[in-house]
C-alpha cells in the first residue's frame, strides 16, 4: 500500500465518523419541536439541546484536527 493509498484509507475513517456525527446533528432540530410540541419535560429537551451543541463541538474539533492540521512531517524543517 502506497502511503497516498493508506492516507486515503484513513481520511474515509474520518469521513465515516464526521457523516454520523453530521447525521445525529440533523436529527437534533426537529426532535425539539417534537418534544416541546408533545409536552416533554423541560430537561428532556435541555439534554437535546446540550446533545447538540456538543455534537456540533465535536464536529468542529474533529475537522480542525484532520483536515487543517498540519501533518506531523511538515511541522518540522
Amino acid at each position: 500500500m502506497t502511503d497516498q493509498e493508506r492516507d486515503e484509507a484513513h481520511f474515509a475513517e474520518i469521513d465515516v465518523a464526521m457523516l454520523y456525527i453530521e447525521l445525529g446533528l440533523g436529527l437534533g432540530p426537529s426532535g425539539r419541536p417534537r418534544l416541546k410540541g408533545t409536552g416533554a419535560e423541560p430537561h428532556l429537551v435541555e439534554a437535546l439541546e446540550r446533545s447538540q451543541a456538543q455534537l456540533s463541538d465535536t464536529a468542529r474539533q474533529l475537522r480542525q484536527g484532520t483536515f487543517f492540521a498540519v501533518p506531523s512531517a511538515q511541522a518540522t524543517l
